[in-house]
Order: structure tokens, then sequence, then C-alpha cells
């Protein structure tokens, strides 16, 4: 049992080192990727681009939250906190969501204000530079090795911040595929194209951030993938012939951690002793089982047996 609780510290602070990589690494090429694409739009004359260079400025402004979220997540448990930190995961996503969102509204308020002052003729027609379109084809590539590794990390340490923040990577390239299109269209001739694809990208944009908003609002809510959770529990317990039944199965999410509240059926005939000789099977059986279950609360209940 040492050696096991020594594997899962050694898990969890795996986890917080690759959680913050993530987020260091993303804070330092959104610093340098919104000071190019801000100077580029601006001298290049590209609405899309510029608008795609405040886009990583808000990107650093919340990774820099991000980052103080995920920090303090990975405080050790407390007489306030018996499970943790990790809830501020959750809250971290939340924040995401909502810079997301107001990025996304801004751009497509920005971009449409600019097509329409084109079509109505009182925006000067600028030709872009072609630096402008170079800028914007570097951020795609840095971006898409940007979200693969975060995608990675999410997918290993199943934290929602992360997962948050490869969704955004994810949005930047959309972004800058758009910036990247507008700019092609104007050395075409179709000037309006540079802002409609910034409008287009925009409501991309603020579409993951409901989606994150949604994810983050629901793992705050204990909305847990029951299902999954229940077929294991079933599984570990179905050779332990004293549980006659497992009537109520209620799991809990805290950050990366798992509490289960379950109920069981017994034989009624059995002694209080007995009951939680079972209980404390239960318990160690699912701990042992679930990776990241912290803590399994059981209620055991008398069943009828048929002694004929």
């Amino acid at each position: 049992m040492e050696i096991f609780k020594a594997d899962k510290k050694t898990n969890i602070k795996n986890r917080q080192r690759d959680a913050e990589l993530v987020v260091n690494i993303g804070l330092f090429f959104n610093a340098i990727l919104a000071f190019v694409k801000v100077l580029a739009g601006i001298l290049g004359h590209s609405q899309g681009l510029l608008a795609d260079g405040i886009n990583s400025v808000s990107d650093v402004i919340y990774f820099v939250v991000v980052k103080i979220f995920v920090r303090l997540s990975g405080k050790p448990a407390d007489s306030e906190h018996p499970y943790g930190h990790h809830q501020l995961e959750s809250i971290a996503a939340l924040v995401v969501g909502a810079f997301v969102i107001t990025t996304g509204a801004a751009i497509f308020w920005d971009s449409v204000n600019s097509a329409f002052d084109l079509f109505m003729g009182t925006a000067p027609q600028l030709k872009i530079r072609m630096f402008a379109l170079v800028v914007a084809l570097a951020t795609i590539i840095s971006k898409i090795f940007l979200t693969l590794h975060a995608n990675r990390i999410s997918q290993k340490t199943e934290n929602l911040a992360i997962k948050a923040l490869a969704r955004d990577h994810r949005n930047d390239i959309f972004a800058s595929m758009g910036a990247a299109i507008g700019i092609l269209l104007n050395m075409l001739g179709i000037a309006w194209g540079d802002p409609v694809a910034g409008s287009v990208v925009a409501l991309i944009v603020a579409k993951t951030g409901l989606d994150i908003l949604r994810e983050a609002s629901s793992d705050l809510m204990d909305n847990v993938p029951s299902k999954e959770i229940a077929g294991r529990i079933h599984e570990l317990l179905d050779d332990e012939e004293e549980i006659k039944s497992i009537e109520d199965i209620h799991a809990h999410r805290f950050g990366p951690y798992l509490v289960v509240n379950l109920t069981i059926g017994i034989d009624g005939d059995l002694s209080v002793t007995d009951g939680d000789k079972i209980a404390d099977t239960v318990e160690n059986k699912l701990i042992s089982g679930l990776e990241m279950l912290r803590k399994v609360y059981v209620h055991y209940h008398p069943v009828r047996i048929d002694k004929g």
C-alpha cells in the first residue's frame, strides 16, 4: 500500500510538471507571436493579421492567469480542502473559455466594421504586403506544434485547463488561416476578403469558447462519465460474493481525483462488524483498481436472502 501511495504522489507531481510546461511554452510563443503579428498587421496593412495579433495579446493575458491557477492547483490538501486544490483547473478552463468568447466577439465586430467601410468606400484600400502572409503562415506552423503538444499532455493528465489551452491553440490555427486567406484575396484584388475572412474565423473562435465553458461548468457541477465508472466498479466487485446487489453509484470529480458514494446490498443476517469488513474490502479494492480514485464512501443495506 505504501508503494501504491508513493506511485500516486509521483504521478501527481509529474502531472503538475507537464501542465506547467504546456502553459510556459504557450506563454512564450504567444508573447512572441503577439508582438510580431500586431507589428506585421500594422506595417503590412492587414486587418485580418492585426485582429489575429490582438487575439494573441489576449492569449498572453489569460495564459498568465491560467499559469497562476495551474500553479495553485498543485497545492497539497489542507483542512479546508481535503481533496486538494485541483478544482482550480476547472476554474482556469472557465477563464480560458470566457477570454476566447470575448476575443471572438471583438474580432468579429472589428472585421464586420472594416468590411462595411470597404463596401461603402469610406476606408482606404491598401495593398497588403507579402511579409504579412509569411507571418500568418509561420503562425500556423507554430500553432500546429503547440496544439499537438498540448493535446498529448491533456490526454495524458486529463487536465481540463490544458485541454482548453489545446483548443485555443487550435483556434489560433483557424484564425491565422483566415488571415492568410484574407491576405491572399487582397493580393488578388479582392479588398474585402481580408476582413470577411476575419469575421468567419471569429465565429469559429467564439463557438469553441462556448464549448470550453460548457465542459468546465459540467465538471464543476460534478458531471462525471458515470456509465464508464459504474461499469468498472461492477467489474471490480463482481467476484465479491458477500455483495448481493449494487444499488446506487455517485461519482464526484475533484480535479484529477474521483470520490465515489456507493450503496450496496448485503445479507441482512450479518452483523454490523461483518458489514464494516465488507465495506472496507470494497473501499480497498476500488481504490486499488481505479487509478485516480481518492475516497470511497460505502453504504450497505440489508437485502432479503432466500434460505430455501
